[in-house]
Order: structure tokens, then sequence, then C-alpha cells
């Protein structure tokens, strides 16, 4: 035999009624100047007591220059204006433009490459820019060696032990060449 349900009141169900809450009076332009005048000073009298820590931007993002190809005001613009250009994308591929779909994956994948660079102050594209115009340069941070001692060394990338970008073992020895001038 089944068991009775017990039997639940009315009042238990009821809810408190919602407080009504009266409208404010419309305030003056003298008030609204000294409201806006107060909080100003409470914010100013906030930031120097308890400054903005920025936990989700790395450190090295924070340091760069606001003149740095890379530093975070510039990265954020650049963000800004391919979240602007992602949304056009989108449309042109719900109306089934041809390269639609490629489209919104690359201008998806710059985004979340430029926002993982924040967190983390690693770029892993290759270009950087607001329209991903400029390439990034390659720089060689472990040396490379053949079986007989010498570097290996690829066309392109930035070697810190010569200071140059290697360009072949021509250009080295031109490079060194017109070194030598210099200093003679």
């Amino acid at each position: 035999m089944a068991k009775a349900k017990p039997k639940i009141k009315y009042e238990e169900f009821r809810k408190e009624p919602k407080k009504i809450r009266k409208k404010r009076k419309p305030m003056t332009e003298e008030q609204k100047a000294a409201a806006s005048a107060r909080l100003a000073k409470a914010r100013e009298a906030r930031a120097k007591k308890n400054p903005p820590k920025n936990t989700s931007i790395h450190p090295d993002v924070l340091a760069k220059p606001d003149d740095d190809p890379l530093s975070l005001v510039k990265v954020r613009e650049w963000i800004k204006s391919n979240k602007e250009k992602l949304q056009g994308a989108k449309q042109e591929e719900r109306s089934g433009a041809k390269g639609g779909i490629a489209k919104v994956a690359s201008l998806e994948g710059y985004i979340r490459s430029m926002e993982q660079y924040i967190r983390s102050s690693v770029w892993n594209d290759m270009f950087y820019g607001e329209h991903r115009s400029m390439r990034i340069k390659q720089s060689c941070l472990a040396m490379a060696y053949n079986p007989d001692g010498t570097p290996k060394r690829t066309k392109g990338i930035f070697y810190p032990d010569i200071g140059v970008t290697w360009q072949g073992e021509d250009a080295y020895a031109e490079h060194m060449a017109r070194l030598e001038e210099e200093l003679v």
C-alpha cells in the first residue's frame, strides 16, 4: 500500500509580497554636479588605497611601453577591430558567400591568439598587426650544432651570438666586412 502524501498548507506555499520601492525624486543640476564630484573623489581614494592588480594580464605585457609594436593598448585595439570584422564575416557566412567559413575561422583564431598573448606574453601567430600585415621576426633561443662543431643556422632567424638575422654565408661575410671597415 502506498504512503499517503502529506498535505501542505496554503500558508507554506504563499510567497512574501515584494516590497514596493518608492521612486526617487529627480536631482537638480547642482545635486548632480555635487554627486559626480563625490563619486570622482571616492574613486580616486579607492584607487590609491587598493590599486587594480590586473591578474589576468601577464606582467611582461604590462611592462611594454605604448609605442611597442605588441603593447597592451595596441593589441586591445586590434582585438576590438577584428571582432567587428568577425561580425561582418559571420553575416557573409550565413548568406552563403564563398570562403565565409574560412574567414570566420581565421578571424576567430587570430582573436583567440591575441587574447592568449595578453594572458601569457607568448605570441603564437606568424603575423601581427590590426590586419595581420606584419610578420613576426623569429629569434634563436638555444643553438644547435653540426657534428663538426659549427652552429646550424636557418635563413630569416635572428641569432644573438652574431647579432644579425641570418641570410646565408655570403650575406654574413658581407656584413662582417662592413663591420671591419667601420672599425678601421
